[in-house]
């Protein structure tokens, strides 16, 4: 953690706060370090446009963010003070706006993606032309950087021994939230030539989109409400977690995401319950770590997830010769649309496309299905997820990218290929979330709804079903794919290995 300010060291007149994946108030390490450091503080948020111009105009991720902002505002203005929210590139916002109101320093929590360190680099550059500090804190992780490194000194590539130093680290230090609203009183009123209530998402170009409808929570009232709703059902995580039709996981990715929840607050609530033997809320901890393990892998390794030239982790799985040309993108397409034939596939597809979520048991499903059954680059799928997730987070969906295709941070052999029709039977038995998401497929009995083209034609019948018209044949036999993608894979074995 950085170093704490002294109460009476207020080094400057007036600071800046830049919001940014950290949408809250509480327990937010650079509001309070700004707090701390100026007599004044003025905040800001700025919907930039290196990031939204190249979204889809319906983006429920956009939408999250301006119903948190709108939040944000109202209780920065119950504390004095309130919050800025401009739509520019921030790289050029910023630098004007800390000169328009005459602050001294800019405080914001660190982003470690490489396009944000090289905003933050640019804005660096930039404020320092102008004589003003850029202050940066580390808030989106437990751990980050250079935090957990191994004996020698060097950041760990393989998650196991990862999370036993991490664990063997963590103490209450590390946990212990920040106590912004003590300091309260150094917010300062947004001034009136730059007030104005936080844009509409017509002003900024978007459209409304099915998040009210959906039901998904936003601002810290939200993230709040959802931690509650689940710490009553924690000590069954473990257990439900990999069934998509039941509800075990937490739902908080796009709160941790754009940080209307404090990962500390989450981390530590777990730590304390698995200390106290809640299988549980170790098992859901390991999660939080697994974040943690990305975060640090992307700020070692950059070149893992580097716009369209994202490399293996391990450079040898660059060999492998991806299925391309014209039948490869029928292929994709089949998948994007949920029709390849495998139907927990083309469920979890359509769960994506129509809400932006998808369950973490399927994400790794579809992922094999894409590289292992149609043998196409994990950089298509991972592209995809990127404009689809509500949750989508650059380390994490890189690093799951990577793990499903065996190319990254991962101590298990390259074979490991899902079978789509046993996943279902195990993790969806009778059907359910295959039901909800496929409503044409309701009326199959038993085992055949995991694989329709095996019914009897009676069943077939009888669930109003024709196979290639209501519902497709399989796009790939798994066995032959399998076979194939063993060959394919040869040319890593035979490929020397990185001395990492």
């Amino acid at each position: 953690m950085p170093p704490i300010l002294l109460a009476v060291d207020k080094i400057y007149p007036k600071g800046l706060m830049w919001f940014r994946r950290d949408l809250r108030i509480d327990d937010n390490a650079a509001l309070y370090q700004a707090l701390r450091a100026c007599r004044q503080v003025v905040c800001v948020f700025v919907f930039d446009r290196a990031i939204l111009d190249p979204l889809p105009r319906a983006d429920r991720r956009v939408e999250f963010i301006r119903e948190s902002l709108v939040e944000l505002d109202a209780q920065l203005c119950a504390l004095g003070g309130g919050l800025i929210v401009r739509h520019a590139l921030a790289e050029d916002e910023i630098a004007s706006l800390a000169r328009a109101l005459d602050v001294q320093a800019v405080f914001a929590n660190r982003d470690d993606e490489p396009d944000a360190l090289d905003r933050d680099a640019r804005v660096l550059g930039a404020l320092a032309n102008a004589g003003i500090a850029f202050h940066t804190y580390k808030d989106h992780a437990v751990f980050d950087r250079d935090e957990v490194l191994t004996q020698v000194g060097q950041p760990y590539t393989v998650f196991t021994p990862y999370k036993r130093a991490w664990l063997a680290k963590l103490d209450a230090f590390y946990l212990k939230p920040y106590p912004v609203r003590s300091h309260a009183d150094a917010l300062a009123a947004v001034p009136e030539t730059f007030r104005a209530p936080v844009p509409s998402l017509a002003e900024i170009g978007f459209e409304k989109t099915n998040l009210a409808e959906l039901e998904i929570p936003t601002g810290s009232q939200g993230g709040a409400a959802l931690f509650d709703e689940f710490i009553q059902r924690i000590g069954r995580y473990a257990a439900a977690r990999d069934f998509p039709a039941v509800r075990g996981p937490s739902y908080l990715g796009v709160h941790l995401r754009f940080g209307t929840v404090s990962v500390r607050q989450l981390a530590a609530a777990a730590h304390e319950w698995s200390r106290e033997g809640d299988a549980g809320a170790a098992s859901w901890l390991g999660e939080l770590i697994w974040r943690d393990f990305f975060l640090q892998i992307l700020a070692h390794h950059p070149q893992v997830a580097s716009g369209g030239k994202s490399r293996s982790f391990r450079p040898e799985y660059d060999r492998i010769q991806w299925h391309h040309g014209k039948h490869a993108d029928m292929l994709f397409d089949a998948w994007c649309r949920g029709c390849t034939g495998y139907p927990l596939v083309d469920a979890a597809m359509a769960q994506i496309n129509q809400t932006g979520y998808m369950h973490n048991r399927l994400r790794m499903v579809v992922a094999s299905f894409l590289c292992k059954d149609l043998g196409i680059d994990w950089r298509r799928g991972e592209r995809y997820f990127a404009i689809h997730l509500n949750d989508f987070e650059l380390a994490s969906n890189n690093g799951n990218w990577q793990w499903a295709s065996s190319s990254g941070c991962d101590a298990q052999p390259y074979f490991r290929i899902f079978n789509p029709v046993t996943q279902s039977e195990k993790f969806d038995p009778e059907g359910k979330f295959i039901r909800r998401y496929l409503p044409q497929l309701a009326k199959l009995p038993g085992a055949a709804i995991h694989a329709p083209w095996k019914a009897t034609p009676l069943e077939l019948e009888a669930a109003g079903i024709r196979l290639g018209e209501d519902y497709p044949r399989p796009i790939v036999d798994h066995a032959e794919a399998r076979e194939r993608t063993l060959q394919r894979y040869a040319v890593v074995k035979e490929a020397p290995r990185d001395p990492r």
